[in-house]
This record gives C-alpha cells, sequence and structure tokens, in this order.
C-alpha cells in the first residue's frame, strides 16, 4: 500500500516527496492531497508544512511547481502565512518562468502583501511584475502611470471597477492604448476586461470596444477573447457578434477568432440570424446538447401501471416514467386513495425533477383548485440550472392553465445576463443557459397555444 494511505507517519515526510514527485499530490481527490491539506491545516510549522516550503528550492523545476501549487492551496484563509510568504519572495527571480509565476501569486495569497507590493516597485521582470499586479488587484489602481503596460492595463482596469461614468471614456481610451502590449504578459485578459464590464452592467460599450479591437490586427486576439467573454455573459451578444468575428476572420481563423466563433454559435438566436454567414469561414460550431434521458419510456396500461404503485411504498418520493404511469391511470379512471397518495408525495414531498414532471399530473387528478399552490411551488425553480428545464417542461404541459405562471415565464426569457450556472467550461454554462431559454420559450407558446389539461 502507497505510504500515503490513510494518516501519514508521524516522524517521516518521505511519502510527501513521493507524492509531490509523482505528481499524485496534484491529482484532486487523491489521499496523499488531502493528508497534505490536513496536516498543514494542523500545524503550519509542522513536518509536513516545513518539507512543502523546502521542496521550492530543489533542483526539478517541476517539483518546485508542484510545491507552490500546494502552498498557495493551502495559504487560503484570514492568518497570513509568513514562512510560505518568504519561501515565495526567494522564487520570484526562479529560473523556470512557471515557479515564478506561483510564487508571484503566493506571495500574495499568503497574506503579505506588502512584500508583493515592495517587489513589483523593485523587480524588473514582466511576468512577475504582472502576475504581482493582478494579484493584489485593488492595491495597484495607483499604478496608472507604472512603464510596464500589463501593469497600467491592469491599474486601469481596477480603476474602471470603482469608477463613475463620467471617467469611463477616458479609462476606455487608456485599456485601448494597452491593450496591443498588455496581452503579452496578461493571462485571459479578455475574461479579465470583460468581468469588470459585466460588473458595471456596460452591455452597448463591450460591443463597441470589440469593434475597435476587432479592426485592428494587433489587437485582434484580444477582441476576439473579450468577444467570447461577451457571449459568456450577455445572452444578445452572439447575435450582435458573431457577423463581427466573421467580417475579421479572412481565410485563416486564428485560435482566439475559432474559439470566440465556436461560443458564439452555442446560441441558438445566433445561428438561426446569421448561421449561413458563419457557415463562410472555417471554425467548429459548438456540439448541439440536450438534457440526456434515459432511453425510450416503457408503455403502460391501467393494470400494469396499478402493479408498478402497488409494489411502492405510499410515503414515495421519486418514481422513474411517473407520467407514462399516473397518466395511465388517469385515463383509465380516478385514482385509488393510495395512488392518489403515492402522487401527492411525489408532487409536493420535495422539489427537484420528479415534482416537476408529477405537477401536471396532480393538476389533472385534482382539478383547477389545486393550481395555485402548484404553481407557488414551480415558479422558484425555474431559473435552477439543474432542473429548471424539468419544470419548463412541467408548465408547458399543463398548458393554459400554467397561464398565471407566464410573468415568471416571461421574466426569465427577458434576461440579458446569463443565468449563474455550475459547469467546468464558460461554454458548459452558455449552453446551459441557452437550453433554459429554449425550454422557456417552448413553454411559453405551449402556456398560450394550447389547450388546458383536462381535469375531472
Amino acid at each position: 500500500m502507497p505510504r500515503w494511505e490513510g494518516r501519514p507517519p508521524p516522524r517521516t515526510v518521505k511519502w510527501l516527496d513521493e507524492a509531490v514527485a509523482s505528481g499524485a499530490a496534484a491529482t484532486p481527490a487523491h489521499p496523499s492531497r488531502g493528508a497534505i491539506f490536513d496536516a498543514i491545516r494542523t500545524d503550519r510549522a509542522g513536518p509536513v508544512a516545513v518539507r512543502l516550503l523546502q521542496l521550492t528550492r530543489v533542483d526539478d523545476p517541476s517539483v518546485r511547481r508542484a510545491a507552490m501549487d500546494l502552498l498557495q492551496s493551502s495559504a487560503g484563509g484570514e492568518a497570513p502565512w509568513p514562512a510560505a510568504a518568504e519561501a515565495a519572495l526567494a522564487r520570484l527571480t526562479d529560473p523556470d518562468e512557471q515557479v515564478r509565476r506561483r510564487a508571484a501569486r503566493l506571495v500574495v495569497y499568503a497574506g503579505r502583501r506588502d512584500l508583493a507590493l515592495t517587489a513589483l516597485g523593485e523587480l524588473a521582470d514582466p511576468v512577475v511584475r504582472t502576475v504581482l499586479a493582478d494579484a493584489l488587484g485593488a492595491s495597484v489602481a495607483h499604478l496608472r502611470a507604472d512603464p510596464l503596460a500589463s501593469v497600467r492595463f491592469l491599474a486601469h482596469l481596477e480603476t474602471l471597477r470603482a469608477a463613475p461614468p463620467g471617467q469611463w471614456p477616458a479609462l476606455d481610451a487608456a485599456l485601448l492604448a494597452d491593450a496591443r502590449d498588455a496581452a503579452r504578459h496578461v493571462e485571459d485578459i479578455g475574461r479579465a476586461w470583460g468581468r469588470v464590464l459585466h460588473r458595471l452592467g456596460r452591455e452597448r460599450h463591450t460591443y463597441a470596444l470589440v469593434a475597435r479591437l476587432l479592426a485592428d490586427p494587433a489587437t485582434r486576439d484580444t477582441g476576439a477573447a473579450l468577444a467570447r467573454e461577451a457571449c459568456h455573459d450577455w445572452r444578445a451578444a452572439p447575435v450582435e457578434l458573431l457577423p463581427l468575428l466573421v467580417r475579421h476572420s479572412g481565410r485563416g481563423v486564428g485560435p482566439r477568432l475559432a474559439e470566440a466563433l465556436t461560443t458564439a454559435s452555442i446560441s441558438q438566436a445566433a445561428m438561426r440570424v446569421h448561421g449561413a454567414l458563419a457557415a463562410t469561414v472555417p471554425f467548429t460550431p459548438y456540439p448541439a446538447t440536450c438534457r440526456s434521458r434515459s432511453g425510450p419510456s416503457p408503455s403502460y396500461d391501467g393494470p400494469s401501471a396499478a402493479a408498478v404503485l402497488a409494489a411502492r411504498p405510499v410515503g414515495i418520493s421519486r418514481l422513474g416514467h411517473a407520467p407514462e404511469i399516473f397518466g395511465a391511470l388517469l385515463d383509465a379512471g380516478p385514482l385509488t386513495l393510495r395512488q392518489a397518495a403515492q402522487l401527492y408525495n411525489l408532487t409536493f414531498r420535495r422539489p427537484g425533477r420528479t415534482q416537476a414532471v408529477c405537477a401536471p399530473l396532480w393538476l389533472r387528478h385534482a382539478g383547477p383548485a389545486a393550481l395555485p399552490r402548484l404553481l407557488a411551488h414551480m415558479t422558484p425553480y425555474l431559473g435552477e440550472y439543474d432542473v429548471g428545464e424539468c419544470y419548463l417542461e412541467g408548465l408547458a404541459a399543463m398548458g393554459r392553465q400554467a397561464l398565471p405562471a407566464l410573468p415568471a415565464v416571461t421574466a426569465l426569457i427577458g434576461r440579458r445576463t446569463r443565468i449563474p450556472v455550475n459547469s467546468p467550461t464558460r461554454d458548459g454554462e452558455t449552453a446551459v443557459d441557452e437550453r433554459l431559454l429554449a425550454a422557456a420559450l417552448d413553454a411559453r407558446r405551449a402556456i398560450l397555444g394550447r389547450g388546458s389539461i383536462a381535469a375531472p
């Protein structure tokens, strides 16, 4: 069994060296990673913490990088960690650029912003100075006249974050002037810029800045990155920006433009309006996705549906194929008291997919008098990224009887910004919002255009 399994040996840290060198300590959920964090959390002066600090000075740059990453992940919290900051400060001149980048962030994350500001004023390395400025955030807003373009850019961006509207044009001009040179050192420059513009609600200004940046070949990549971020933030951005992205692509689409085009293609509205135009340039459209289904639904008649429910407890809270099962029973006639109790528990016991699919069935069973209570349970979840589609499909199944929910559906459709989503990628977040939007549009059409569910 590896030495790091379970609790580490009390007086040796050889397991730590092995875990860091092999890459195991960088693997999420690996026991060695958890053991390292637990040990440091317990004692920042203990043998694990001391050895990890020592590993920042070994000859192998990959080990130094891994040690820096682990220290940074352990340095969060209110209490500073002076020893980690000192170790990082010593590596700001490391021969390996990736070690220097990690060290610059660690100085700040370990709570020594004073040391980071001092290093920012004394060092000449543009990479280290840029990372320090980025990590320091608002503390560098006064460096708008710094000799390094990337530091000036970040300083102007921090100033813009809190600036009144009257100062926006001058700050925009300063950011545009430094964008080309700043992009050499600022990672994710479009995302950083876009986050500030999104927080300020400057949608139309964002589109104008993208147009300016795309028009200049020297800043075209930055314009594409900002356009992609805008498509992640604003629902209308793909429709607005896709023609600009196509226009400036030329015959060879660069990586940044290709990424922006792929992100813009997630929007159904953009592809509906500009799909033919997008087809004129080579890029990979975002793959169409939909909520996974478990396969074809089984068919039930009254007796087979009753047999399924008879084998389930009255207090059931989840049931696969509930629409098919209860639909067959409701087609055959009224539910028995036991079946009605089961449907009640499925509908009202807990929020989630089961509630969403069973709400139309309870309306069909109980009649219009149940509608206010059902909608009160459903409408708060329409914008939830994990179950919103289910609830919107439930409203669509109710048809015109769900008319009182139309304002909530319309508000979801009318959002200008994307719905916050928990997804591994920004494109994935955008795709989920697009699916919610599509489901909301389907629900609105159903509510306005279909007949109501027949009630007994």
